[in-house]
């Protein structure tokens, strides 16, 4: 498999979805989705009436018809539901997530790999964010029932993450470390997943994709091509300037005087150590011109990662609207972009385009309700029976 030149970003809940992906891969390079809330994403899909097909197009060719007739049953609502109702909700995952949710994110992640890799035969890749554990099993394992080339994984050290993909694609068990607060190092707690709880039928061996780390320092690289359960492919190599959410600065986070934080000598990747790994890297942030792209691969890049000019581009997931208001913006010069270390639930720096209707400081951290209500970013905690808790960031500060 010829490694492609340019990565398109994954980004967000939607944002890379299967539409944009699809447009880069058949360009010849690297379309990626995002599988950041994928079964939620699926779930109010059908509740909007699917109106062009799509979904329940992809379903069709999951392999297992039982349980997309289950999910259709729940969620389906033909010509879509009344603007003023409620999405019916999904269950939230836990070290005890139901097999029925387990099910919807199966199917969830092999409708948007599927949809991405329909009508050519061009690459396409699934990101995942490794600080979301509680999904992430059965989400690999439905990106793979729908044969995606690449995994791609940032925000987190996943050292098992190549090792579950070996086993996953010979149907294996396979389990998961989980996160605990307040675990000591006598404290074992684990998610385990079991294919054949989901389908009992014997399945052909399944293709395993490559795995891409996203890396923010060449200790991380090291460690990841060193100590990983299996083989890594390569790694995205995120610069702080990069969109979306940033690593934290190395040594501390220390912000300026205007709020941002401070990154340093320390967060300066060393690219000649990085080359000394032996596997392809692809550059990101602001390596987003013909130019920059030269400049990469003149560093012994295999290529770039772009991500902001692919979000407000047609086909992805954001409002047309949202897309033109910083467009116009940026074509005025006044367009203003902030690294916020407080705006992410995922504690990770993140950056935050400014415009006429952005909420204030106070607005966007003190005065907005708090409510936990999608709880992808809830936090396990241990406690005091030695049993787990859930914290969500988007609580109250006391119940938090």
């Amino acid at each position: 498999m010829k490694e492609p030149v340019l990565i398109q970003g994954g980004m967000g809940t939607a944002v890379s979805n299967w539409t944009l992906a699809r447009t880069v891969s058949k360009l010849g390079q690297l379309g990626v989705v995002s599988g950041t809330g994928i079964d939620m994403v699926l779930a109010r899909r059908l509740q909007e009436g699917d109106p062009e097909g799509h979904l329940r197009r992809a379903m069709k060719q999951f392999p297992c018809q039982k349980m997309v007739d289950e999910i259709l049953e729940l969620y389906f609502i033909a010509g879509g539901k009344k603007a003023e109702d409620p999405y019916r909700r999904v269950p939230m995952h836990s070290d005890k997530t139901s097999i029925d949710v387990w099910k919807l994110t199966v199917v969830a992640n092999f409708v948007e790999v599927f949809l991405a890799k329909e009508g050519h035969d061009g690459l396409v890749g699934i990101n995942y964010l490794e600080k979301i554990q509680t999904p992430l099993l059965p989400s690999l394992y439905g990106a793979m029932l729908a044969d995606v080339d690449y995994v791609l994984m940032g925000a987190g050290i996943p050292r098992a993450v190549p090792g579950i993909l070996d086993n996953l694609a010979e149907h294996k068990v396979v389990t998961q470390k989980l996160y605990v607060d307040g675990a000591t190092s006598e404290d074992v707690y684990e998610i385990t997943f079991d294919p054949k709880q989901i389908m009992p039928e014997k399945r052909d061996h399944l293709k395993r994709p490559k795995f891409i780390a996203i890396v923010s320092s060449y200790t991380l690289a090291l460690t990841l091509a060193k100590k990983s359960t299996g083989l890594v492919n390569g790694f995205v190599i995120e610069l702080p300037v990069a969109g979306g959410h940033n690593a934290p600065p190395r040594g501390g986070l220390n912000l300026d005087e205007n709020g941002e934080p401070i990154y340093g000598d320390r967060d300066q990747v060393d690219l000649k150590k990085i080359r000394e790994i032996g596997l392809p890297f692809w550059m990101a942030g602001s390596y987003d011109t013909h130019e920059k792209l030269k400049e990469a691969q003149a560093m012994g890049a295999q290529g770039v990662q772009i991500g902001t000019a692919f979000a407000y581009c047609r086909e992805s997931g954001l409002t047309s609207e949202l897309k033109a208001q910083v467009i116009e913006k940026v074509k005025a010069g006044e367009i203003e972009v902030f690294t916020d270390p407080k705006a992410s639930s995922s504690g990770y720096p993140f950056k935050v385009v400014k415009l006429e209707d952005t909420l204030s400081e106070e607005e966007l951290f003190e005065n907005r309700p708090r409510i936990c209500d999608v709880g992808f970013l809830r936090t396990a905690y241990k406690k005091e029976n030695g049993t787990l808790g859930f914290r969500c960031p988007g609580e109250p500060v006391d119940t938090y």
